[in-house]
């Protein structure tokens, strides 16, 4: 699958609500499919989510517009191999940059959708990052973010715009974050927030300072992103 990685001085992303024809022709199907994954896990919640159904890149701007629905026909079609359905995946994500120049990523918790894979906190965007009509990823990254780590995205010194990974259908925006502190010092931190939460997100946290440390369950669109920002240095 080809990979491009390209920089955005802003995103422009509205609400732009329409039927998915995917979720509505196989509607029985994702019912049934997404009911025995919740009898596999309990915690599997089907609220709502927002989907990019159109988008266009000029200029160092990235325009795109979402619609809304529910996270089994989502989950469905990313489980069934994103077949062509007329939409893209496109998420905000943090990247946490430490002091000594590691990344920080976090390992998927095993009641959650993705147990086991390992990225940067992110999520598909919700009602929560809708401001007016607009689609707010600034929100959805501080969000994320404060939910999965615990820390609080105003200690950071945020990089200008976003590196934007194609992975298409996939689409991460990714928002690098500079800390004052080190890996093992941010890592200890979150894990004492994984600590004190009922039912983390996250399991573990992982310290990435090369290509030498990644490993099988880190996602392509972060290695991807990863592998550049190294070959920089």
């Amino acid at each position: 699958m080809s990979v491009a990685i390209v920089h955005h001085d802003r995103l422009e992303l509205t609400y732009a609500p329409k039927p998915w024809p995917f979720a509505q022709e196989r509607r029985a199907e994702i019912d049934a499919w997404f009911a025995a994954r919740q009898r596999e896990n309990p915690a599997l919640w089907n609220g709502r989510v927002l989907l990019l159904h159109d988008y266009a890149v000029r200029d160092g701007l990235f325009r795109g517009r979402y619609l809304e629905t529910d996270f089994a026909s989502f989950a469905a079609w990313r489980d069934w191999g994103r077949p062509p359905a007329a939409i893209h995946d496109c998420f905000a994500a943090a990247a946490i940059l430490a002091a000594d120049g590691a990344f920080l990523l976090g390992v998927m918790g095993p009641h959650t959708a993705n147990a086991g894979y390992t990225y940067f906190p992110c999520g598909t965007p919700d009602h929560d990052d809708i401001v007016g009509d607009r689609v707010d990823l600034d929100v959805s990254v501080r969000r994320e973010l404060k939910e999965e780590t615990g820390l609080d995205i105003a200690e950071f010194a945020a990089e200008p715009g976003w590196t934007t990974v194609f992975e298409l259908p996939l689409i991460a925006h990714i928002k690098v974050l500079r800390s004052r502190q080190s890996a093992k010092q941010l890592r200890a931190r979150i894990l004492a927030h994984l600590a004190r939460e009922k039912q983390p997100e996250l399991s573990d946290i992982r310290i990435v300072r090369s290509p030498a440390d990644f490993e099988p369950a880190i996602r392509g669109w972060v290695t991807a992103f990863l592998v550049q920002r190294f070959a920089l240095r």
